[in-house]
């Protein structure tokens, strides 16, 4: 069925969308908004990982089954974000904004007021349903409201999303626990914040009509063309069989090698601060303080790395120099367990892994979602449905084996409690009891093991960096500037000869 351009209906809450492409004014403001909106969904998914230590003691919860929820989390997470491909069908913008919403409410209302781990687990389970299916919808939206020319740095920015959402956790920890003191406060401070930018997303976020987003724009030169063609666009002959037009190598296996280059990014986000806390002995203000370091830098990259990719018109070279340099970095960041290191070194550490995989993941993004024009533009939202499956799927298997892998935790985090109760006992002049003395041997015998256990999870994370680094080459895109832009211009002529014809 054809798609009108003009003279469609008014937009309105409901009513998002947008007849004609509109003026860089109001794309530059849905992006920054569809970046706003990410970076509070990232904050609210995100901050119980500041404060875990203080979840998993309050309700007694036990390290492995506070992955488990991460893990069942993400796998609701990834069958939402294969519902979500149908937003190239039904639109992007309000999926967005009422998930926005109702996360928000379950974040100042819900999750401070549960008592028991069961409680938590749910409620943490539908926070990443609805991130699954905004995972898909909002780079989709960035997609529609940005040219390829320009696509690096709008991803770039959405990007920045998770990065600034995981910022936000410790910053805000950092400044406000010493102050409050519970976990509580922070769920309730991003509860506000939340529900705030959802306010404002209610009234204003708009997209593209589904005659304009369904087809590809290289440069601005393009609107003049697209507009005329969406006049006769068949939407319907675009959307038929979604996923068997996605079932190729180079969106499989770009998707499954972005997913194991990002183990590295998932296990900071959820056990950064335990690791810090429970390998090298940081208090929690600490570890978010080392955790600020690394967001904030890994933030400017993504945005720096996007900004020089769209000036040299290629995306291959950052996602190799990024996978490379991230690699080796993490090479040496799991030397140090089991050593002494600094405030500085870890913050050295970490803040290059974080840069170094900026560069590459935010080409990668720009590059995927060519990589998915080239098969059929309408169908960027169930290209980034296989994609947002495939990650969550990688993470739950990750968030499975770690606990496997990484046994020592536990005790570590319960630490504080027993050797409390030890103290205690010794200044009393009483024995301890043969029960309190069985968790003082587990503790010490889990500190001696955490190091050992620790680095082999980081190795099996720099085996995902060099999966990632294999599966670039599938990838669509050019290696040289030179030939780059010597498509651009082939393409920007063959318009100007379309829209010519069309004049005539």
């Amino acid at each position: 069925m054809p798609g009108a351009v003009r003279g469609g209906p008014k937009p309105s809450i409901w009513k998002r969308e947008l007849p004609a492409y509109p003026a860089i004014g109001v794309r530059r403001y849905n992006l920054f908004l569809v970046v706003a909106i990410t970076v509070a969904l990232y904050y609210e998914l995100y901050v119980g990982g500041g404060v875990a230590t203080l979840i998993l003691g309050q309700l007694q919860m036990p390290f492995p089954y506070f992955v488990l929820i991460l893990a069942f989390g993400n796998l609701a997470g990834a069958f939402a974000s294969l519902l979500a491909g149908l937003t190239d069908r039904m639109g992007r913008a309000n999926l967005v904004v009422v998930g926005l919403g109702v996360v928000g409410i379950l974040t100042l209302v819900v999750t401070p007021n549960v008592h028991t781990k069961l409680e938590y687990g749910l409620v943490y389970g539908v926070v990443a349903f609805v991130e699954g299916i905004i995972l898909v919808a909002t780079p989709a939206l960035i997609r529609d409201f940005s040219p390829q020319v320009g696509r690096a740095t709008a991803m770039g920015f959405w990007t920045v999303g998770p990065v600034l959402g995981s910022l936000m956790v410790s910053l805000v920890t950092t400044i406000t626990l010493p102050i409050y003191g519970t976990w509580q406060s922070q769920y309730y401070i991003c509860g506000i914040i939340g529900l705030a930018v959802f306010a404002v997303a209610l009234f204003s976020l708009r997209e593209l009509a589904p005659a304009l987003r369904d087809q590809l724009m290289v440069s601005e030169r393009d609107r003049v063309l697209i507009e005329a063609r969406a006049k006769g666009l068949d939407i319907e002959a675009s959307l038929r069989h979604p996923w068997r037009q996605m079932m190729h190598v180079d969106i499989l296996a770009s998707a499954l090698g972005v997913s194991l280059l990002l183990l590295f990014y998932f296990t900071a986000v959820a056990f950064g601060t335990i690791y810090v806390i429970t390998v090298f002995g940081f208090s929690v203000a600490e570890a978010n303080s080392v955790a600020n370091w690394a967001w904030g830098s890994n933030a400017v990259a993504l945005v720096v790395a996007g900004v020089l990719s769209d000036k040299l018109r290629v995306r291959k070279p950052f996602m190799l120099i990024g996978g490379l340099g991230a690699g080796l970095m993490m090479y040496f960041y799991l030397q140090l367990a089991g050593t002494h290191p600094s405030y500085g070194q870890l913050v050295f550490f970490t803040a290059g892994q974080s840069v170094l995989v900026g560069f590459a993941y935010t080409t990668w993004m720009a590059s995927f979602t060519e990589t998915v024009e080239a098969h059929n533009p309408a169908l960027t939202a169930t290209g980034l449905a296989v994609w947002g499956w495939i990650i969550r799927v990688v993470v739950t298997i990750c968030f499975l084996c770690l606990p496997v892998v990484v046994s020592s935790v536990t005790p570590l985090v319960e630490a504080p409690y027993f050797l409390g109760l030890l103290h205690a006992a010794l200044a009393a002049h009483t024995a301890p009891s043969p029960e309190l003395m069985t968790h003082i041997s587990a503790i010490q015998a889990a500190a001696a093991a955490a190091p050992g256990q620790w680095r082999s999870w980081y190795a099996i994370c720099i085996v995902g960096v060099a999966a990632f680094l294999a599966c670039i080459f599938v990838m669509r895109g050019r290696w040289s500037p030179a030939a780059a832009r010597a498509d651009e211009a082939a393409h920007n002529d063959a318009v100007v000869r379309e829209v010519a014809r069309m004049r005539v």
